[in-house]
Parts: structure tokens; C-alpha cells; sequence
């Protein structure tokens, strides 16, 4: 029995090996290339995921310059329109100080113009006023010299005198 088994061992070892090798060779034509295809596909899968993220890496950087290069132009850009108005204003409160400063002149000086010609006015009125009562004075003072003889007659040679000397 000894031999029976060692024979029987020796025949299911050798079974046993020529299963596996058909079994090797099986699965080398049949599974091997397909499984080391999808290892190699899914190699370059992943190679090419991690290749796309280095580049989106790389994209969102350039865009965060871009996005940061953007903002200060926007800044700057703010600051000079911010600095215009301000310029504005300032240009816009001295016109119209000066606007202002030259119609209070304006007005001052056609005050007193109206100042002065009715200072004039007065000043003829008050000379035409005065005439009259020098005038009325002098027909009340004559009158009252002309009322005598002899003093009309010692005025006219005064009157006389007067105009031949001159």
C-alpha cells in the first residue's frame, strides 16, 4: 500500500502541477493581459488625474495673481476716480467762491453807486433848496431895502461901482 500511495501521491502531484500550469497558461492568454491592461489603464488613469490636478493647481494660481493683479488695478483705479472727485469738488467750491465773491462786488459796487447818485441828488436837491431860500431871503431882503429911497438908489451905485471895477 505504501507503493499504492506513494504512487497515488506521485499521480495527484503530477495532476496537480499539470492542472496549474494548464491553469497558468489559461490564465495568461485569457485573464493575464486583460488584468495587467486594466492595471496599466488605470495606472495611466491615475497618472493622468494627478498630471490634471498639478495643472489645475497651476491654473488656479495663475488666477489668484490674475484675480489679485485685478484687484489692486481696481484699487488704484478707485483711488484716482476718488481722488478726481476730490479734485472736482475742490475746483467746483472755488468757482463758486469766486462765482460769489464776484457778485457780492458786483452788487457792493452797484450799491454804492446807487449810493453815490443819491448822495448826488440829495446834494443838487439840497443845492436847489438852498438857492431858494436864497433866493426868497435875498426878494425879502431886497424888498425890505428897496423899500426906501435912498437905499435904492445907494444899492444901484454899488451895483454900479461893482460892475466898473470888474
Amino acid at each position: 500500500m505504501d507503493k499504492l500511495l506513494n504512487d497515488f501521491s506521485f499521480g495527484l502531484f503530477f495532476w496537480q502541477i499539470l492542472l496549474f500550469v494548464g491553469l497558468l497558461l489559461l490564465l495568461r492568454k485569457f485573464a493575464w493581459k486583460p488584468i495587467l491592461e486594466a492595471v496599466n489603464n488605470r495606472e495611466e488613469g491615475i497618472k493622468n488625474a494627478l498630471e490634471s490636478a498639478e495643472e489645475a493647481r497651476k491654473e488656479m494660481q495663475n488666477l489668484q495673481a490674475d484675480n489679485e493683479r485685478i484687484l489692486n488695478e481696481a484699487r488704484a483705479e478707485r483711488d484716482g476716480m476718488l481722488k478726481e472727485a476730490r479734485q472736482l469738488k475742490e475746483n467746483m467750491i472755488t468757482d463758486a467762491k469766486s462765482e460769489a465773491q464776484a457778485e457780492a462786488d458786483k452788487i457792493v459796487a452797484q450799491a454804492q453807486a446807487t449810493i453815490e447818485s443819491e448822495k448826488k441828488a440829495a446834494i443838487a436837491d439840497l443845492k436847489s433848496q438852498v438857492a431858494g431860500l436864497s433866493v426868497e431871503i435875498a426878494e425879502k431882503v431886497v424888498r425890505k431895502e428897496l423899500a426906501d429911497k435912498d437905499k435904492q438908489l445907494e444899492l444901484v451905485e454899488s451895483m454900479l461901482g461893482d460892475v466898473t471895477l470888474n
